[in-house]
């Protein structure tokens, strides 16, 4: 069963690299289109704006497609959008091609991860969806610095071009390997909002956004943050980000998701308040960066799980309303991650991110609390087990 995921986590590599590789390609877009660099950052922002708007929208609108359907329109809209990306001659074109190419993957991810679930037994499914979602830790640690590099060498015009092929071989491995399931959902809108009114949902949502915007704060600016090789600091993260990945998935089936969590929370803040450190030297950039991104990354497939046990009767919903929260973060990382690399440079970006960090420790030890007279199970309690 686990052959049948890996073309999943293929188009995974393919949306995790179209999106994260703009973070180093900031100096050549922003020379090719006469923009500043915060402003070619924003092309991040307006992929994360769109996704998590249209997420919770198309899967109202695509309720009654086959989910093989899906996944094979969604990655032809992911490399219609990147194909246009790589062709727009002019900066507002480029930021409108941005919304195209995030359509597709508002649509794909989600619906990977659904069908991941249904792929996989109760017992494995954290690692299911460990695997899955490894598409985009391994797009930050292959794709995202060969992206970097070829930008550097033959234009960000060349990463794009990069990222449609990978898109392109995406869709070759869902429609020879992947099977239909039946994943429950509803095509109606209210219905997709109807977890929100679930404070356990809301939790892990709110947790979900403040985590994504104090890590990509630094992330979106990385290139602002540092004075070193930058391919080099971002393939270490990458190589951090799928280590973390699959450990936390194992994690998660051995200990619960409330744990790993809450020590991924506060260890990725810690990380984020040693970025001075880390821009030392490159060995101690390099170690930095492996650390903060096996931290970072751990807590995935745990923010996933936790949210399978909020909703146990339709994952498809609360896995699309998780990546919606995922990707405003990036909106909030975006926007005020500018603001503060204007006005106070790369000091105010480093406390920015940590700040926001420190929040989202404090905010889920208050609200992500395990029912005291549950029994355990592995060291797991039942309060933190999907039903």
């Amino acid at each position: 069963m686990t052959s049948r995921l890996y073309p999943l986590a293929l188009g995974n590599f393919a949306t995790g690299t179209g999106m994260f590789v703009t973070a180093g390609l900031l100096p050549p877009i922003s020379r090719d289109l006469a923009v500043s660099p915060s402003a070619a950052g924003q092309l991040m922002t307006v992929f994360a704006l769109a996704y998590a708007v249209l997420s919770p929208l198309l899967a109202a609108a695509t309720a009654r497609m086959s989910r093989r359907a899906l996944l094979l329109v969604a990655l032809a809209v992911l490399v219609v959008g990147n194909v246009l990306t790589a062709l727009a001659p002019t900066y507002p074109l480029v930021l409108a091609t941005r919304v195209v190419a995030a359509a597709g993957a508002a649509m794909f991810t989600p619906t990977a991860s659904g069908v991941a679930t249904a792929l996989s037994s109760p017992e494995r499914r954290g690692r299911a969806l460990a695997l899955v979602m490894g598409g985009l830790t391994i797009a930050s640690a292959i794709g995202v610095p060969l992206g970097t590099w070829l930008g550097g060498v033959a234009g960000w015009r060349a990463t794009m071009w990069l990222v449609v092929g990978l898109g392109v071989v995406g869709f070759v491995g869902v429609a020879a390997v992947v099977p239909d399931v039946k994943v429950p959902t509803s095509g109606r809108l209210a219905e997709r909002f109807a977890p929100l009114a679930d404070r356990r949902m809301l939790a892990v949502l709110v947790t979900q956004l403040l985590f994504f915007a104090a890590g990509f704060t630094a992330y979106v600016y990385i290139g602002s943050l540092f004075d070193l090789p930058l391919p080099a600091v971002l393939w270490a993260w990458g190589v951090g980000g799928v280590v973390g990945n699959q450990l936390g998935g194992r994690l998660t089936d051995t200990y619960g998701p409330r744990r790993m969590v809450l020590i991924g929370l506060a260890a990725s803040t810690v990380a984020l308040g040693l970025i001075p450190v880390a821009n030392l030297a490159l060995p101690v950039a390099l170690v930095w960066a492996f650390l903060w991104g096996v931290l970072g990354w751990m807590i995935a497939p745990a923010q996933q799980y936790r949210t399978v046990g909020a909703v146990p009767g339709n994952v498809s919903i609360g896995l699309g309303l998780l990546a919606s929260a995922q990707y405003f973060g990036l909106v909030v990382a975006g926007v005020t991650g500018g603001v503060a690399l204007g006005w106070y440079g790369r000091a105010g970006v480093e406390i920015l991110a940590t700040a926001i960090g420190l929040v989202a420790v404090l905010f889920t030890l208050a609200t992500y609390r395990p029912v005291k007279d549950a029994p355990e199970w592995a060291g797991v309690r039942t309060a933190d087990r999907p039903a």
